[in-house]
């Protein structure tokens, strides 16, 4: 009867974990070719090799000498020693380098005592492998050496990653034999699922290297970037510093490398928040560029204490343009508390996203909090800082709303899902929360926002001006909150920002927190990092330049390139004199006022000069000049110049302007300006281009 009893034996068979690509087809994560070392202590004894063993083991996995002894001589209660045991951890899933070192020693200890086993073996394995090492370490996450799956991407699609295990089971007989008769139960594996990220990385590497600059730098607590295509919420980068490589996550040194600030932390926003206020003023109607209010400070209804600008003294009576070229809190606190009203602030603060969580395909996701009951609160929450506190992510979706024509969309770091078997491919596709702002708004605050970095005097963006692109963006600099009270000197510095402002392809937003220098704003440490990734960004995904200080146009059929002017100074020069330069130059003018001399021009001395586009000399006060013929501007140049003029103004349609009207009512001038797509100009040009041909 014992003769014929059985036994169930099982083989499991593993799955193949799935891979992790960028949006290109880069893989970020795979399963790749591992071992794991083992020793028999048996062999090892009965050939008394024990010392040799040891030495190998010790000199290439550096595991110490006397934890090695314990293994390679390791007993079982009886007595007898072990047949096979591991060499954890650090013999665990060794790479394949590794593997041949260990081959070498084996064979050369197999010749040196003529035995084929000498009681040393590589256990093949598979293991999860990052071919980029730190790049996106903090999307990715990392298997640990329990195969565990540890934050990011690989904990939270770890059951679509996973797979699952197939086997095969049978009858064996006490030997261990598959019984002849027996039946075979196959269950076939599933291989885990591939996941195509939206992470790009090339951007990605652009966006690491920025930012390990100011790590290196200003040795913050961190920093953190994030890169978005504000048209769809993509994720094209996303990294923080200190960061881990996935490989050896044991040697990250600090729990503080493996923390995803971009999802996790929470932040008060500073400046870059004041977008949401002058975006929600544009859309009710009260903002009025060319408005005057007295700069420095402002009370605010039933707080002791005024709000200042960061310059105590102010800037005098400025307009509420420059307010927001100089990122001015008093202008802010009144577009908040005098013109929109608490409760619509609330409104557009809530309608922005903030408060909310995204729901990014990421673990660990903060919501972020939204405190602002008093009027103090309402009134410090227009310029970033009080009862608003985000989250990186958050804080790019809502202002992608700004960018984008209006549009609050969630953020996707999921391009797609693949099944390896049968090729089904699951694409995720944009995904709309709310309209918060129309079009017209959306247009309107680029253009502001465009001349906070182009403004090279007054611009607190102006470090994130790049030649050849039309650049939207905001600093930010919010003294940090230490037990409910700021604290001196400790300040959390960032810029927020997007390129090209007609067509918008990138948007990157930059937070440091506590960088050593108490001085360094988010115009210094962060828009430079700015400037870096989205000019790399835009260059690499082909986005022509069209304010460049080259053109080409296409003549004959050839490519041509056409050196683009940049505007020479002739303020304070004699009329005369400037309009002898100009023409000399090649360049179309026009004179404004009856003056001797030159008090200013625009555009400002040496930025570049669209082609057909002319330089106005004004040789009088502006404000008591007539309105010129504008034809062929940009909106751009339509608010600056309204702006130098003084006067009120109002657009329709969008691109170059067609038609210009101007009503006088009273002390009250007021133009009227039609844009359309194409400028004359280079209608004209075009018209031109066929005759010659």
């Amino acid at each position: 009867m014992k003769a014929k009893e059985t036994w169930s034996a099982q083989i499991t068979l593993n799955p193949v974990r799935g891979t992790i690509y960028d949006r290109n087809g880069s893989a970020l994560a795979m399963d790749a070719p591992a071992y794991t070392v083992a020793v028999s202590p048996k062999i090892i004894d009965h050939l008394k090799i024990a010392d040799e063993v040891v030495d190998i083991l010790h000199g290439i996995l550096n595991k110490p000498k006397d934890e090695l002894y314990k293994i390679a001589t390791a007993k079982k209660d009886d007595g007898d020693f072990y047949q096979q045991r591991e060499v954890h951890p650090e013999g665990w899933k060794v790479d394949v380098e590794v593997a041949e070192r260990l081959k070498e020693e084996i064979a050369a200890l197999s010749k040196e005592t003529e035995q084929k086993d000498v009681g040393i073996y590589l256990l093949e394995m598979d293991k999860r492998y990052y071919p980029k090492e730190t790049l996106a370490s903090h999307i990715l996450g990392y298997m640990d050496k329990e195969d565990k799956p540890v934050n990011g991407l690989e904990s939270y699609y770890d059951e679509l990653l996973r797979g699952i295990p197939g086997s095969i089971s049978y009858e064996k007989d006490r030997k261990g034999y598959k019984l002849p008769t027996a039946n075979e139960v196959y269950k076939p594996k599933t291989d885990g699922k591939n996941i195509v990220l939206t992470i790009d990385e090339t951007i990605q590497h652009y966006t690491e290297k920025a930012i390990q600059s100011i790590y290196d730098q200003y040795k913050p607590v961190s920093v953190t970037a994030i890169a978005a295509d504000p048209k769809t919420m993509e994720i094209l980068a996303m990294a923080n510093m200190p960061n881990f490589n996935p490989n050896s996550y044991w040697e990250a040194g600090s729990q503080a490398a493996f923390y995803d600030h971009a999802i996790r932390s929470i932040y008060e926003p500073g400046s870059t928040f004041k977008i949401v206020t002058l975006a929600a003023a544009v859309e009710e109607g009260l903002f009025n560029p060319n408005e005057w209010y007295m700069s420095g400070q402002i009370k605010v209804k039933g707080w002791p204490k005024p709000i200042r600008d960061v310059k105590r003294g102010g800037w005098g009576e400025i307009t509420l343009l420059e307010g927001v070229k100089r990122s001015s809190n008093v202008a802010f606190v009144k577009l908040g508390i005098e013109k929109l009203g608490e409760e619509k602030v609330k409104q557009y603060i809530h309608d922005f996203g903030f408060g909310q969580k995204t729901g990014i395909e990421l673990p660990g996701e903060s919501r972020g909090t939204v405190s602002i009951e008093r009027t103090i609160d309402v009134a410090t929450a227009t310029f970033g800082q009080g009862g608003v506190v985000v989250t990186p992510i958050q804080q790019v979706a809502g202002i992608a709303a700004v960018a984008n024509g209006g549009t609050l969309l969630k953020p996707h770091i999921i391009k797609e899902i693949v099944d390896p078997v049968t090729g089904e491919r699951t694409k995720t596709e944009p995904e709309v929360v709310r309209k918060v702002i129309s079009e017209e708004t959306s247009r309107k605050v680029g253009e502001y926002l465009e001349q906070v970095v182009s403004d090279q005097k007054i611009g607190s963006g102006r470090n994130a001006y790049i030649e050849g692109y039309r650049v939207a963006g905001k600093t930010g600099t919010a003294q940090k909150a230490v037990n409910g009270k700021y604290v001196d000197g400790k300040y959390v510095v960032s810029f927020i920002g997007y390129a090209p402002v007609e067509d918008p392809k990138i948007l990157v937003y930059i937070i440091v927190d506590e960088p050593n220098d108490p001085y360094a704003g988010g115009g210094s440490v962060a828009a430079p990092a700015f400037k870096e990734i989205v000019s790399q960004s835009l260059r690499y995904m082909n986005i022509p330049s069209n304010k460049s200080a080259q053109q080409t146009e296409k003549k004959e059929g050839k490519e041509k390139t056409i050196p683009r002017t940049l505007v020479p100074s002739v303020t304070k020069q004699r009329t005369a004199d400037a309009k002898s330069q100009l023409t000399h130059a090649g360049i179309t003018f026009e004179t404004i006022g009856d003056g001797d001399e030159v008090i200013g021009q625009y555009p400002e001395a040496g930025l570049p000069l669209p082609q057909s586009k002319r330089v106005y000399l004004f040789t009088e006060d502006p404000k008591n000049m007539d309105v010129p013929d504008m034809k062929g501007a940009s909106l751009r140049d339509v608010i600056e110049m309204c702006s130098l003029l003084g006067i009120d103004y109002s657009v329709s349609g969008e691109g170059y302007v067609v038609e210009q009207t101007v009503t006088q009512n009273g002390d009250v001038r007021k133009a009227e300006f039609t844009l359309e797509p194409s400028a004359p100009s280079d209608s004209a040009e075009d018209e031109s281009e066929k005759a010659e041909e």
